[in-house]
């Protein structure tokens, strides 16, 4: 390192490089670079998502030599991580470590595990199309000098003649080049009119010599997880490319509190955000436009959907309001605005509409799921749930309809699970558990057959068990209720260690082994401890819900968003995740939220009926009510300490209530006090 120059950053295996100031987080370099590390906990040095190891030596290829000197010593947070968890020799995180010189940074492969798995494909609906885009052909008399009328008076002329417009407003971009395409088309030209309102005034968007009979919108529900895009034709409403990408924004913040936190904690922090998602959308727009072989300048209007937080980012306001009560949205109702003011050129005219928010953690995914599902439209009392770091919850029918947000958590999506991690090849995703042997067997993605079938050692062998998944969770937890490993309080039952090596002492508590390979995938009981207070919040604010409609029962639940596709409706109940419900009547509903894009895009009477119905959706704020502890208290029990289950019951057999006394060990023994970290 010289005396001028800044320290240079080398990451592995990416090979991004960069200089930083002294004393610059490692963390902090790699999201400047873009260099994918995990952090959950925003820089907290809770999670442990963010270790990374320094390479010792001289790097001639590179020019850098490279030392743990040139590394901040272990910091507090560090040491107690250590302590607390376990931080293999060489490895620190990345929060913590600070840069005091040249380094090679590796980011191990067993903590950045494969890219995430997008399955948000469009669902083939067939939508009934009332755009807000028409395209009209018109013939336009030319010019005469005894007429004096400018030629775009003439074609707004024309277009009252022959299509009824008496009112047209005209992009001010579309007028230098007006005279040039009339030319050019021989006086016949076809004009794009938006009209996204009945009352508002029809704009001229764009304009094309001769005849054009094809137009194209876009759909998009950017998750805090992954973004979805759907390239529709506005004319025939067949779908015509889709692409997915996981959300960069996951390194500033795995969870939505966590990129709160981090516009919070850095100045430049809603910039870098929005930015980020803004180039990962230009991105997808390219993709989609390729794959259904159209320029970006074909793409006429578009419909954007996501929750508050994400709805905040992308629009470039500060989220920081959300953070905290009274989680006040910055803007709630519908917004119209053009797609050049927010970053993503398409046509000069391009419009944009964003869904109306329902509350301040409930946004307009859910409004555009509720679109999708349309439990304002039934007589059943239907609950449709997205399940994420966030849940949204909605629960109604023709006659009323509520809606709350439950603070979940990102351990359904992996994190806070000791062996967790996204869904992706190598996860764990289906498990089954003997009850007898307490043998297990299971399905990894990427993998087609079950551990126990002829040919899964030679599949693991290329693709490698790498963790568990969210789906994988679920399963797994159920499956050891249901074979009696843990008890109705989620405490694992040490004693059946004589029945099973599976079962093994981690400390002060038990462990499940679930694959002894490398890596060991374990469930530990703070795994168990963090799925129970997941599903505890979630399960409790779906009974405030069912407080405010006075039911005991819903008639059908709908599982929204990626997680819940892939989730079986049979183990999310009896974990408790969800009431009691024919599970006949319990279905995944895919990508929902971007289904409801895609019919707001369509048909522009969706969008005033969403409108509509978000302002007679009841606001339900969970921190408020006092009967959420309650509730989640009993939800902490599997499937729950006090609610039957009876249509469970009828198609899975329970296990009886073995619920261990308090003070009474796991193993079979004693002990003086409860591990309150389990």
């Amino acid at each position: 390192m010289t005396e001028t120059a800044d320290p240079l950053v080398l990451f592995m295996p990416s090979g991004k490089r960069g200089r930083f100031p002294v004393g610059t987080p490692v963390l902090e370099a790699a999201r400047q670079l873009g260099v994918y590390v995990e952090s959950v906990c925003g820089g907290r040095g809770i999670c442990g998502r963010c270790q990374i190891e320094v390479q010792e030596g001289q790097f001639a290829k590179h020019g850098i030599t490279s030392s743990n000197d040139h590394i901040t010593e272990f910091s507090p947070k560090e040491v107690r991580y250590a302590e607390k968890r376990e931080l293999k020799d060489g490895r620190r995180l990345s929060c913590s470590a600070t840069v005091l010189g040249d380094l090679v940074i590796d980011v191990p492969q067993d903590i950045a595990v494969n890219a995430q798995v997008v399955r948000k494909d469009s669902d083939g609906r067939v939508i009934e199309r009332n755009p807000a885009i028409h395209m009209c052909y018109v013939e336009v008399e030319e010019p005469d000098m005894h007429m004096p009328l400018g030629d775009l008076d003439r074609l707004k002329a024309a277009l009252t003649r022959d299509w009824r417009y008496d009112t047209l407003e005209v992009d001010f971009h579309l007028i230098p080049h007006v005279q040039t395409i009339l030319r050019k088309g021989d006086w016949k030209v076809t004009v794009a009119i938006h009209r996204d309102n009945e009352t508002g005034r029809p704009h001229i968007i764009a304009l094309y010599p001769g005849l054009k009979n094809e137009a194209y919108g876009i759909a998009c529900d950017i998750g805090s997880t992954t973004i979805a895009m759907h390239l529709s034709s506005l004319l025939s409403g067949r779908t015509v490319a889709s692409a997915g990408t996981s959300n960069p924004q996951i390194r500033f913040g795995e969870d939505l509190m966590s990129r709160v936190s981090y516009v919070m904690m850095n100045p430049d922090g809603r910039e870098g955000m929005t930015l980020a998602v803004r180039e990962a959308l230009n991105t997808l727009i390219d993709r989609v436009c390729a794959e259904g072989g159209i320029s970006r300048q074909d793409i006429l209007d578009s419909v954007f959907v996501g929750n508050p937080i994400m709805h905040h980012l992308f629009l470039g306001i500060d989220p920081t309001e959300l953070g905290g009560a009274p989680f006040a949205l910055a803007v709630s109702g519908a917004i119209h605005l053009k797609s050049s003011d927010i970053g993503l050129p398409m046509n000069a005219g391009t419009r944009v509409y964003m869904l109306p928010c329902i509350a301040g953690h409930v946004g307009a995914d859910a409004a555009a799921a509720t679109l999708c599902e349309g439990p304002h439209r039934q007589d059943e009392m239907m609950l449709l749930v997205d399940i994420g770091t966030n849940a949204e919850i909605v629960l109604g029918n023709a006659a009323r309809v509520v809606a709350a947000s439950s603070p979940t958590g990102p351990a359904f999506e992996g994190a806070e699970i000791s062996s967790g991690q996204r869904a992706a090849p190598g996860a764990i995703e289906r498990v089954r558990i003997d009850p007898v042997t307490l043998e297990p067997r299971f399905r990894v993605i990427g993998i087609e057959q079950w551990s126990n079938e002829p040919g899964f050692a030679e599949e693991a062998a290329k693709v490698r068990v790498t963790g568990i998944c969210g789906s994988g969770i679920i399963e797994v937890i159920a499956e050891m209720f249901l074979a009696g490993i843990i008890s109705e309080d989620g405490v694992v039952d040490g004693s059946l260690a004589e029945r099973s090596p599976r079962i093994q002492a981690t400390g002060r508590t038990f462990s499940y082994l679930l694959h002894d390979g490398e890596p060991k995938i374990t469930i530990t009981q703070g795994d168990v401890r963090a799925i129970q207070l997941a599903k505890a919040a979630l399960y409790a604010g779906v009974k405030l819900l069912m407080d405010k409609q006075g039911i005991d029962h819903v008639d059908r639940i709908g599982l929204a968003g990626a997680f819940g596709t892939f989730i079986d409706p049979k183990y999310a109940m009896v974990l408790g995740l969800i009431p009691d419900c024919d599970l006949d009547k319990v279905k995944a509903v895919g990508n929902a939220a971007g289904t409801g894009a895609r019919m707001a895009l369509l048909n522009r009477g969706y969008r005033r009926e969403i409108e509509d119905t978000v302002t007679r959706i009841e606001k339900i704020e969970t921190a408020l009510e006092p009967k959420f502890q309650e509730h989640f208290v009993f939800a902490m029990a599997m499937p729950n300490k006090v609610d039957p289950f009876p249509k469970l019951s009828a198609v899975v057999t329970l296990p009886e209530r073995k619920v261990l006394a308090e003070g009474e060990d796991p193993g079979g023994g004693r002990r003086r006090r409860r591990n309150r970290e389990s």
